[in-house]
C-alpha cells in the first residue's frame, strides 16, 4: 500500500497542497514550524479520523477558514481509492470515497492504513492511561474499522450515563423510575464496553510477542519488555491475564461491578466502571516502565509499540504506510540504526526532518523541500523543491 497523492485545503498552515508521491522513501525537509508535520498529521487523520497532536478538530482548520479538506489517493495491490475528508469544527465530518459521498466518515476507515512514529510517542510510556488506550483503540480500529462504531456508541453511553448520575444523584435512591433508567444505561455500557474490551484484550495478546521482539532488537542489553491489560474490574483483569477473550464473560463482569459500585457512583456522580478507566501496563522485567524506565528505555518501549503495530498490520497482507515524524532527531545512533533497519523493506516511508543529516546516510530518498511564505492571510506553508 502507498499514498500516490495528497491534497490539503486550509489544513493548519497549508492553504493549499497538491503533491504526487511514490512508493519508497520520501522526506519532507524544512525548518521546524514550516508545516512538515502537518502533512503527516493529515495522512494520519485520513487513516484514523483523529490527530496525534490534538484532541479536537478545531485546531486543524486554518485560521480564518470555515473548513479543512484532506484528499488522498491510495494504491493497494494495484487498485486506486480516493478519499476526501471535509473537517468542520463542531460538526460531523463529511467524506467521499472515489468522489461519491458516504453516509458517515467512518466508512472510509481502513482505506489508508498507516503506522505513525512521532515525538509524542514518549507519552505512550510516560503519559496518562488515556494515551495508551488511544494507542490500542486506534490500532484495533485500523485493523477492524467496524470497531469505530462500537467506540462511538460506548463514548455516547458514558456521556449520557454520567449526565444522568450528575443530574439525578440527589434523588436517585428514592426515585424508582430513575433507577430503572440507570439500569437501562448499565446494560448499554456493559454491552458496548465488553465488545471494546474484548477487542483490546485480543490485540494485547497479539502485540505482546511482537513488542517483546521489537524491544529486544532496539535495546538488547535491557530487561525484557511485556504488556498487561489492566481493568477497573478484577474479574476482567484476571481473565485478560490468562489470555481469555470473551465479550459475554466481560459483559457479565461489567454488570456485576456496576451493581457493586452503584452506591459510590451515586455518591460521586461519575461513571466508575468501564473500559474508559482501563490501562495498558508496560513492563520492563518486574517493574512498570512508567516511573522506572530510563529515557532511552522509554524511547525503546515507545518504538517497540509502533513496530509491533507495523508487524501486525503487515502480516495481514499489505504493508501499511510508515509515517516518521521527526523521530530520527529524537534517537541516539544505535536506536536510529535499529529503526532504520526495521523499516528498510517497507513499501512506502514518509519522513519529516529539519535537516537532511537526520536521515540515515545509506537511504535512497526523494526530497521535498518545505518553505513558508507571507501573504495577506498570514504565513502559509509551500512546497519549494
Amino acid at each position: 500500500m502507498y499514498v500516490r497523492h495528497v491534497g490539503l485545503t486550509d489544513f493548519r498552515s497549508w492553504s493549499s497542497l497538491d503533491v504526487d508521491l511514490d512508493a519508497g522513501r520520501t522526506v519532507f525537509v524544512g525548518p521546524n514550524g514550516f508545516g512538515k508535520t502537518n502533512i503527516i498529521e493529515a495522512l494520519w487523520y485520513s487513516s484514523t479520523l483523529g490527530s496525534h497532536r490534538v484532541g479536537s478538530d478545531a485546531p486543524l482548520i486554518r485560521s480564518g477558514a470555515e473548513r479543512a479538506v484532506v484528499s488522498t489517493i491510495v494504491v493497494n495491490e494495484g487498485r486506486e481509492l480516493a478519499v476526501d475528508l471535509e473537517i468542520t469544527a463542531g460538526r460531523a465530518n463529511k467524506a467521499r470515497l472515489n468522489r461519491s459521498p458516504v453516509r458517515s466518515a467512518r466508512e472510509v476507515l481502513g482505506v489508508t492504513r498507516c503506522v505513525l512514529f512521532a515525538p509524542e510517542d514518549l507519552a505512550l510510556v510516560r503519559g496518562d492511561p488515556a494515551d495508551r488506550r488511544r494507542y490500542l483503540d486506534e490500532l484495533a480500529t485500523i485493523r477492524r474499522p467496524s470497531l469505530a462504531g462500537v467506540r462511538a456508541d460506548y463514548d455516547k453511553v458514558v456521556r449520557q450515563r454520567t449526565a444522568l448520575l450528575k443530574t439525578l444523584a440527589p434523588r436517585l435512591r428514592a426515585d424508582s423510575s430513575a433507577l430503572e433508567t440507570l439500569d437501562v444505561w448499565d446494560g448499554h455500557l456493559a454491552d458496548h464496553g465488553a465488545r471494546l474490551i474484548a477487542a483490546r484484550v485480543g490485540l494485547v495478546n497479539e502485540l505482546h510477542p511482537e513488542v517483546e521482539k521489537a524491544y529486544q532488537s532496539l535495546a538488547p542489553a535491557s530487561r525484557p519488555a511485556g504488556l498487561r491489560y489492566r481493568s477497573s474490574v478484577e474479574t476482567i483483569e484476571t481473565e485478560a491475564a490468562a489470555g481469555t477473550v470473551s465479550a459475554e464473560l466481560f459483559e457479565a463482569a461489567l454488570l456485576a461491578e456496576l451493581a457493586r459500585k452503584r452506591p459510590a457512583e451515586l455518591e460521586r456522580g461519575v461513571c466508575l466502571v468501564g473500559p474508559h478507566r482501563d490501562d495498558l501496563e508496560l513492563r520492563l522485567g518486574d517493574e512498570q516502565a512508567k516511573g522506572f524506565a530510563s529515557h532511552g528505555e522509554s524511547w525503546s518501549m515507545a518504538l517497540a509499540l509502533r513496530l509491533a503495530a507495523y508487524e501486525l498490520l503487515r502480516a495481514e497482507g499489505s504493508d501499511p504506510v510508515l509515517l516518521l515524524d521527526d523521530v530520527f532527531a529524537e534517537l541516539d545512533t544505535s536506536r536510529r540504526r535499529a529503526l532504520a533497519g526495521a523499516v528498510a523493506s517497507a513499501e512506502q516511508v514518509l519522513v519529516t526532518a529539519a535537516v537532511p543529516d537526520d536521515i540515515p546516510s545509506d537511504w535512497e530518498v526523494r526530497r521535498i523541500e518545505i518553505g513558508m511564505r507571507d501573504d495577506d492571510a498570514g504565513r502559509e506553508s509551500e512546497v519549494i523543491g
